[in-house]
């Protein structure tokens, strides 16, 4: 162990001073890992098949950081602070939305993914990781063992804080731009703080600062909350007036145009189609799961009468589509929740719904993992009336021929019966599919006609539902 006479001779700052940079680098390490998951979510989603990889790669990138700082046995002080010049300049300029979409503009997304994972995300949980163990060194302690426990604590809790801080306060509050510049600056300042800054080191860290406060201040202006990238842009569509879309996370969530009536997406159009005359609801309660832009109950012709819950996962949405986007306020109550904690509630209680709306999408072409299952659908038929109406949105193959088409679709009918599907484009790749079901109660299973013993004739005379 190394004597007293030693550590102190090592030991350029206090015990307090050593634990915040330990503090610091756990702060900072899970923070850019949070922030990372929160960048990807446009490009690839948030599925575990995203989560999960990206999770372990940070992980084994920061187990190599540990064994790398265990093996430096002088300049304790010069390498952390080198190392946190370096990741902070990562996250400042890597992990603004301007670099990351352009890394995936253009490239197939898993490339794109593995360079962003092997580029920024690797090489900063292998920098950060080198603290512990280096300046497990230099904390004062009887052994060693209790030396690696101080530093475990403060990096383990800078990290717990770190990772509720940044998402649930900065990225909430000003978006996920403040959260990578004040990872980034608090890097710089513990950096400077490991030991007096050599003229190299205090250029480095003016230039990082200033790059780091430029880049993220830039991207200010954009809409990007814990949840989603928002953007509002016109559009070209043949046959309508100036039309603007509403994007989250890249993909169109909305379209609207100024005609009189205005013109929607051709899926909404369909939607409201259905709700108001193939059903011909009037006054009636509809749930719809995931906002959108709330074109669904937009101008609703003051005949109809229905009333319209919203429940999207962000809170911010409904400011900036109404301030951005309708121009106007929501024709409707608007609840923050999780769509499937929403309709667990539900159980709870009596309300019931004439009509649910399941338009719940992360990225484009992506829903989340729970909101696609079995038991995810019986909630919703729990929530609905008797013979309430169900639809939904789900971008398939055109020809349904995917097992991931196949196989949501039979999910979906598996609680609801035999339902209506419309696919919009059928020669597309990916296509809007309107499913619409009816909660029927319960009846005997279906019967198969054969040739020896059938009675399709005599089903046909009947001609009515079971009951």
């Amino acid at each position: 162990a190394m004597t007293p006479s030693r550590r102190r001779r090592l030991l350029p700052m206090s015990p307090r001073l050593l634990h915040f940079v330990v503090f610091v680098e756990g702060f900072c390490s899970l923070g850019a890992e949070v922030i990372a998951l929160r960048r990807l979510v446009p490009h690839v989603g948030s599925a575990i098949v995203v989560t999960a990889p990206t999770i372990g790669a940070f992980l084994l990138a920061l187990a190599w950081g540990y064994h790398s700082g265990g093996r430096v046995t002088t300049s304790y002080p010069g390498v952390v602070a080198r190392n946190f010049l370096l990741a902070a300049g990562l996250i400042g300029a890597g992990l603004t939305a301007g670099t990351v979409e352009t890394l995936f503009r253009g490239a197939p997304p898993l490339a794109a993914y593995l360079l962003f994972v092997a580029t920024l995300l690797c090489p900063v949980a292998w920098l950060l990781g080198q603290t512990v163990p280096i300046l497990a060194n230099l904390v004062p302690a009887a052994h060693r063992g209790e030396a690696a426990g101080q530093a475990l604590f403060w990096s383990t809790l800078g990290s717990f804080l770190g990772a509720l801080a940044l998402s649930l306060g900065l990225m909430a509050w000003f978006g996920v731009w403040s959260a990578v510049l004040a990872a980034s600056l608090l890097l710089l300042i513990a950096a400077a703080l490991v030991q007096p800054p050599t003229r190299t080191l205090a250029a480095g860290l003016l230039v990082v600062g200033l790059g780091s406060v430029v880049l993220n201040l830039a991207e200010q202006p954009r809409q990007d909350t814990a949840y989603a990238d928002y953007a509002v842009a016109a559009v070209e569509r043949e046959g309508m007036t100036e039309p603007r879309v509403f994007r989250v996370n890249g993909q169109h969530a909305s379209l609207l145009d100024h005609s009189e009536p205005p013109r929607y997406a051709r899926y909404i159009e369909r939607m409201r189609r259905l709700l108001w005359s193939d059903f011909a609801l009037r006054e009636r309660d509809i749930l719809v799961l995931g906002a959108g832009g709330f074109t669904l109950s937009h101008r609703e012709p003051a005949e109809y009468r229905n009333r319209y819950t919203y429940v999207d996962i962000d809170p911010a949405i409904r400011g900036i589509a109404e301030r951005d986007f309708l121009g106007e306020p929501v024709n409707g109550e608007v609840v923050t929740a999780d769509a499937r904690r929403y309709l667990v509630d539900l159980r709870a209680g009596d309300r019931r719904f004439d009509a649910i709306v399941a338009d719940v999408y992360t990225s484009q072409n992506a829903i989340p993992g729970h909101l696609v299952t079995q038991e995810f659908w019986r909630d919703a038929r729990r929530a609905l009336k008797p013979d309430g109406l169900l639809l939904a949105n789900l971008i398939l193959d055109g020809r349904l021929a995917t097992p991931y088409a196949r196989n949501l679709l039979a999910t979906v009918q598996s609680v609801f019966g035999p339902c209506a599907v419309e696919v919009l484009d059928r020669g597309a790749a990916a296509s809007n599919v309107v499913v619409s079901c009816v909660a029927l109660r319960p009846s005997a299973g279906p019967v198969i006609y054969v040739d020896e013993r059938h009675a399709a004739d005599l089903d046909a005379a009947r001609r009515r539902p079971a009951p």
